[in-house]
């Protein structure tokens, strides 16, 4: 096929890219273009939000995969909301034939934090237009440049001891960015997958505090954990800004979500792509040593 990646050049975009080009033609699509030239793959460098742009470089592509996400940006959730409605125009105008978009879980919680309902927004203006949408949910993704999964790790590093809110004991499914990828590269050969939003998770449920004491263990550490009833999600980013890489504007409204349980509550996907998803601590072993290099 020929596919088209936007957001080539994230956490998600630089390891979808390589592994969709085993076998497809590629556009990795950037701001920047920086993807590097390599064997079916051709790096573009247009705004997102620019449909015209868009639509001439999605001329012939048959698949879009939406990895574009706003958060660290004043108006995150405005610039989503163009984006998405430029994607799913274009994709309309060049004849594209599936998107896939990978979005979050939680986001169909009462109450959403302004991350996680920017996040359920893309979803529903892409389905909004004409070309059958897929959208893969998930948690925490433990990769390598993942924003909370370094954010984590940055705490477990920095400092002896933490004082937590009680978003620590919330539940959530983290998932190896690997077995994304997979689920990425897999799921427009589902053709029961059109149309369709699916939930995917690694094989383990674990609360915040847990998966900090887990990745301590890993690093050779045992910081010690207090909770506390109540720290408003400004001040717990501004903490986040201080000992970890995170910026202040990316870190708040992660915490704001982490407020909500993000566990997998359909599992079809495992029915049609089956394979056994990687273990918590070895997905946190080889994003450790990804970091290393």
């Amino acid at each position: 096929m020929r596919v088209a990646v936007l957001g080539a050049t994230g956490t998600i975009g630089r390891a979808l890219v390589p592994a969709l080009a085993i076998e497809h033609e590629v556009t990795a699509i950037s701001r920047s273009g920086s993807t590097p030239v390599a064997e079916r793959v051709t790096p573009r460098a247009l705004d997102a939000s620019d449909r015209d742009a868009l639509r001439g470089v999605l001329d012939g592509v048959d698949v879009v995969y939406h990895l574009v996400h706003s958060l660290g940006a004043a108006n995150f959730e405005e610039r989503d909301r163009l984006v998405a409605d430029a994607v799913a125009g274009a994709a309309a105008d060049a004849g594209v034939w599936r998107i896939v978009y990978l979005g979050g879980l939680g986001d169909d919680a009462e109450s959403l934090s302004p991350h996680l309902r920017s996040r359920a927004e893309t979803g529903i203006r892409l389905e909004q237009g004409p070309v059958p949408v897929t959208t893969l949910r998930a948690a925490m993704i433990v990769g390598a440049g993942s924003a909370a999964f370094e954010t984590i790790v940055a705490l477990v590093e920095r400092l002896p001891g933490m004082i937590c809110p009680r978003w620590v004991s919330v539940a959530t499914q983290p998932v190896a960015v690997d077995d994304v990828v997979r689920y990425l590269v897999e799921i427009p050969t589902v053709e029961e997958a059109a149309g369709q939003r699916l939930d995917v998770g690694g094989p383990e449920v674990m609360t915040y505090r847990e998966m900090l004491e887990r990745i301590a263990r890993l690093l050779g550490r045992r910081p010690l954990i207090v909770e506390v009833p109540a720290l408003a999600p400004r001040l717990s980013s501004l903490w986040l800004y201080l000992v970890t890489p995170v910026q202040a504007s990316v870190a708040r409204p992660l915490v704001q979500g982490m407020r909500y349980p993000t566990v997998v509550r359909d599992d079809r996907i495992r029915a049609w792509l089956p394979f056994q998803p990687m273990p918590f601590e070895a997905a946190v072993r080889a994003a450790l040593a990804t970091r290393a290099r």
